[in-house]
């Protein structure tokens, strides 16, 4: 093998195949569902939940507990988000993009602080403060939980928390040994960024509209 390949993907002669194949499988849904986030198209919450669905069960059998938790908010939330996302506000519109309000920002300030000190505990619990990355975990876990709940509120600022945590996972994976969600965070973040520019289009051309 060559190096490159080796620093790439070396990690993976300690993994079951059948590990190698669920995480591959995972990832392509996962990049799935934000192609489907980008298009505002409620398929974002079917696949999505496939992928999560898999790597709770890849991540607790690695013992990655932070990131479980993550990928088990993500399923539940999912579930909320599509029916948030199916929910007519009225006889012909369903629920619209809108910009995040006052309260909304203080709730998902609640949300992020509380995301820490449960994510604290529960390392504290199982003892898994063995590593700096474990202190990262849980920031980009805080940073997650919100962006996924916006999310599931249909708010623009969403994508911003889904940029500022895929750029810190990018590395932060690499470094795990898990080089292709390393490199599916490299694309979420890619994707993310035409995702906020999408939804601040369609979002402009609906104010817009309402204003004739």
């Amino acid at each position: 093998m060559s190096p490159i390949f080796d620093v790439l993907f070396g990690q993976y002669s300690d993994y079951a195949t059948y590990q190698v194949v669920l995480e591959i499988v995972a990832v392509l849904f996962g990049l799935l569902s934000v192609v489907f986030s980008k298009q505002n198209n409620i398929l974002v919450y079917p696949t999505g939940m496939i992928s999560t669905a898999i790597f709770v069960y890849l991540l607790f059998q690695w013992g990655l507990l932070g990131d479980m938790l993550i990928n088990g908010y993500y399923f539940l939330m999912s579930i909320y988000g599509w029916y948030v996302w199916t929910r007519k506000v009225d006889a012909d519109h369903v629920t619209p993009i809108s910009y995040t309000s006052i309260k909304e920002h203080k709730v998902s300030v609640v949300i992020f602080m509380a995301t820490l000190i449960f994510v604290y505990l529960v390392y504290q619990q199982f003892d898994k403060w063995t590593s700096w990355t474990a202190y990262i975990d849980t920031i980009t876990t805080a940073v997650f939980f919100v962006g996924m709940w916006l999310m599931a509120k249909r708010k623009i600022e969403n994508w911003i928390y889904w940029i500022i945590g895929d750029l810190i996972s990018i590395p932060l994976y690499f470094y795990k040994g898990f080089t292709f969600t390393s490199l599916q965070y490299l694309i979420f973040t890619v994707i993310a960024v035409y995702g906020y520019l999408a939804w601040k289009k369609s979002l402009d051309n609906n104010l817009q509209t309402s204003l004739k």
